[in-house]
């Protein structure tokens, strides 16, 4: 038996709600009302027909504004396709406005045309991401860094001010069977991963990013884990089933889905409500 699931949240279904300021602010105050612990936000700064959606750190900020307790979560910031210094003060920016609330995921991606657009390269983008961990993590802890890798140059300057959080907890959002490389990437540097692997697969996965973390003497139960639950859409029936399943596999973090069910927007909430009432766990 894994640790016991502590930590419940649930996903802005920002796309439903397109410009509605009011629904998402209405959503986001009635997650941290009844007591679900974050609110996590994709990214997609460009991409063919892909839909509304917003910014997901210029929304978070928003969201920062109308909220007290709820932890933000961009999940996750394509990371290799920003710069490394400008996304490390942005997100001590939101951390401050949060009140120390933010909790960063972070990938790699897979469009080419958006790396593309970006200036970007995306054959370096897994090399890069390495680098990029390495310098957020000093860039949120030192006043002054003194850093030279490929991509990135820092020669005794920092962000001022630090974050609240030194540094800002990291996670990683991975293919559902994670490369080596990235299965590495997790264990030897990341606070956390979001679960994209099925129940059987979960095992294998996480026992390789315990070895890594191993490697380096990281403390693998430090590690957190969460995957996500859709409550509406094909898979409606079964959500507490699987709720229960992750529960008894010892994931840390759970996140809850109302989005891409076809509900209208005025929905969200009371689905978002009744599915709290429903917990099993």
């Amino acid at each position: 038996m894994g640790r016991r699931l502590v930590r419940i949240g649930i996903s802005l279904p920002v796309r439903e709600m397109g410009n509605d300021l009011t629904a998402i602010r209405d959503f986001a105050q009635a997650a941290e009302e009844l007591g679900l612990t974050h609110l996590r936000v994709p990214d997609l700064v460009i991409r063919p027909d892909s839909g509304p959606l917003h910014e997901p750190l210029m929304m978070l900020s928003y969201i920062a504004a109308v909220t007290e307790k709820i932890e933000l979560v961009p999940s996750v910031i394509v990371l290799p396709a920003r710069p490394t210094v400008l996304v490390a003060k942005q997100m001590a920016t939101l951390d401050h406005l949060s009140g120390g609330r933010v909790r960063m995921g972070v990938g790699v991606g897979g469009s080419e045309d958006s790396y593309t657009a970006q200036g970007q390269d995306f054959g370096t983008r897994g090399a890069r991401c390495d680098e990029q961990l390495d310098l957020l993590k000093l860039l949120w802890t030192k006043e002054a860094v003194a850093f030279e890798g490929r991509w990135d140059t820092v020669s005794g300057a920092g962000l001022d001010p630090l974050p609240i959080q030194q540094p800002i907890p990291v996670w990683i959002g991975p293919a559902p069977d994670p490369a080596a490389n990235v299965r590495r990437r997790i264990g030897q540097k990341a606070d956390g991963w979001f679960v994209l692997a099925t129940p059987e697969a979960f095992p294998a996965i996480q026992a390789d990013i315990h070895r890594e973390a191993e490697a380096v003497g990281r403390d693998p139960g430090l590690i957190g884990t969460e995957a996500g639950v859709a409550v509406v859409g094909p898979r409606e029936a079964e959500w507490q089933d699987r709720v229960k399943g992750w529960h008894d596999i010892g994931l840390t973090h759970l996140c809850l889905r109302t989005l891409s069910g076809g509900l209208s927007v005025e929905d969200h909430i009371p689905r978002m409500r009744q599915a709290v009432a429903d917990l099993p766990v």
